[in-house]
Order: structure tokens, then C-alpha cells, then sequence
């Protein structure tokens, strides 16, 4: 008998997190597989995942590690799909610790006939860093956090919502192309937290908001009209003073890091830690 959720979670390097990540996971009130994908690691990622197999096993989880000697996501996303056998997907970054209700407020939000996209309620950690938390308070604030079901860290799609795409394309931000692969009413926010931790200090804030430029404008320049299901509020001149009265400090950040992407285009970017 196919589980009824598969858990896809690509992880390189993320030996410091992954043990978190499955803790949290195997604390769920519903049960499935897991699939951990680790691509392109010099840590010791695989070797740390497989050694909550008996901790999968009796909370009622199927555990399964790939091991891949090639790196990137969406290399590990496709590997991941070719061998989950549930109707619903749901893939997970690897610093990410989902609460106890998630995967099951999920699975009920996603066992319907219609094509569907859902994802839980992100909530930011308390950051080490002064510029991390700044930046994060402020950001929190815009149109995209706001949004309904913007799925950064989490995101999951049933049966019909998988058909959408074929394989994972090689590009940089598979998450707003899936996201994206759905009308707005097509998108759920269920009410069930996870913690999505900010990347720490200002240099590495730039390179991940670099890539997150970078991500955008390739999906506009592949995908002609894709952004326009975006669907997200415009921010306005009246509403960004609004805020930058509301959080000087956290404006001053997020507008330091903005200055910073543009005027390095030519500088690498990172796609996570």
C-alpha cells in the first residue's frame, strides 16, 4: 500500500541541519516517506540522515538516503520524484523544522480531485546577527511574505498539481516555478507553522537576495507571462514609506542589502548555506 504523503528533502552540505530537519519531521502527526537527497556533499549529510532510519521506523516513516556525487537542486528534486510513490508531494528544505500539525493539515488540504498547491505558515527564527534580524523584521513586511501560501523553505502539490510540470527545469528558483505553475485560487496556506531560518550577515543576505533576483528575471526571460500569476500586492510609494516610518533600522538594512545586489551584478550568488 502506497503512504499516503512522500517528503522530499534535497540537502548538500547540510550536515548542521539535516538531524533538525528529521527530528521535527518524524514528530508529525501523519506518517509517510522520506526521501533525503543529498547531491554534491563534502560533509557528512547522507552519513547523518541515515542514522535516524531507526527513528523513522518507529514513528511510522519509511526513510530512504540518495547519495548523489552530482550537485544541484533540481538534480535532487528529479531524483527525489522518480522513486516517491505518493499521490502528494510535499518538498522541504533541509534547515527547515515543521511543527507537529503540518504534514497533516497538508495532506487534508491537498486530498481533492482539482489541481492544488499548498504550503504551511513560515515563521523566522530569531536571527544571531543585528543586520539578520533587521533585515528579516522588515522583509517579513512586503507584499511577497504577505502573501497567501508563498512557500519559501515548504511547499507541497497533490496528484494533478504534480502533473503541471515534468521534470524540475535547471534553473535557479524551482520554488517560485512551481509556486507560479498555479493560479492564485489554486494556492492554500494552511495554518500550521514551520521555521524557516535567514541566512546570517549582511555579505551572505547579499549573495541569497542576489540569487533571488537572479531566479525571478531568468523565470520572466524562460517563462513569457509566468510572473503575472504572481498575484502579490504592489508595494507603492505611499506603503514603503509607511513602512520605513514603522522600522527605520529594518528599511535601512533591507535597503543597504538592495543597494548592495545592484551595484555587484557581476559578484557570485548563493543559493542557500
Amino acid at each position: 500500500m502506497n503512504p499516503q504523503l512522500s517528503v522530499i528533502i534535497p540537502a548538500s552540505n547540510e550536515a548542521g541541519y539535516i538531524g533538525a530537519c528529521l527530528t521535527a519531521l518524524f514528530a508529525s502527526d501523519v506518517a509517510g516517506e522520506c526521501i533525503v537527497v543529498a547531491n554534491g556533499c563534502r560533509d557528512n549529510t547522507a552519513a547523518i540522515a541515515l542514522g535516524f532510519a531507526a527513528q523513522a521506523k518507529a514513528a511510522g516513516w519509511t526513510l530512504t538516503v540518495l547519495d548523489l556525487a552530482q550537485g544541484g537542486k533540481p538534480n535532487a528534486l528529479n531524483a527525489g520524484d522518480r522513486i516517491a510513490t505518493a499521490a502528494v508531494r510535499a518538498y522541504l528544505d533541509a534547515d527547515v523544522q515543521v511543527s507537529p500539525d503540518l504534514m497533516a493539515q497538508l495532506v487534508a488540504a491537498l486530498s481533492v480531485t482539482d489541481p492544488l498547491y499548498a504550503t504551511g505558515t513560515a515563521q523566522i527564527p530569531r536571527a544571531q546577527s543585528a543586520v539578520t534580524r533587521a533585515y528579516a523584521r522588515f522583509w517579513q513586511r512586503l507584499p511577497f511574505a504577505q502573501s497567501t501560501a508563498p512557500g519559501y523553505g515548504l511547499f507541497a502539490v497533490n496528484a494533478a498539481g504534480r502533473a503541471r510540470w515534468q521534470d524540475f527545469p535547471r534553473i535557479i528558483s524551482d520554488d517560485t516555478f512551481v509556486r507560479l505553475q498555479f493560479e492564485p485560487h489554486e494556492r492554500v496556506q494552511v495554518p500550521a507553522p514551520y521555521a524557516w531560518p535567514m541566512i546570517e550577515g549582511f555579505n551572505a543576505l547579499t549573495r541569497v537576495r542576489r540569487r533571488q533576483d537572479a531566479g525571478v528575471a531568468e523565470i520572466d526571460r524562460l517563462y513569457h507571462g509566468l510572473l503575472a500569476r504572481e498575484a502579490k500586492a504592489p508595494l507603492g510609494k505611499s506603503r514603503l514609506l509607511a513602512l520605513a516610518l514603522r522600522d527605520p533600522l529594518g528599511f535601512a538594512t533591507y535597503a543597504a542589502v538592495s543597494i548592495a545586489v545592484r551595484l555587484k551584478r557581476d559578484q557570485n550568488w548563493t543559493r542557500g548555506r
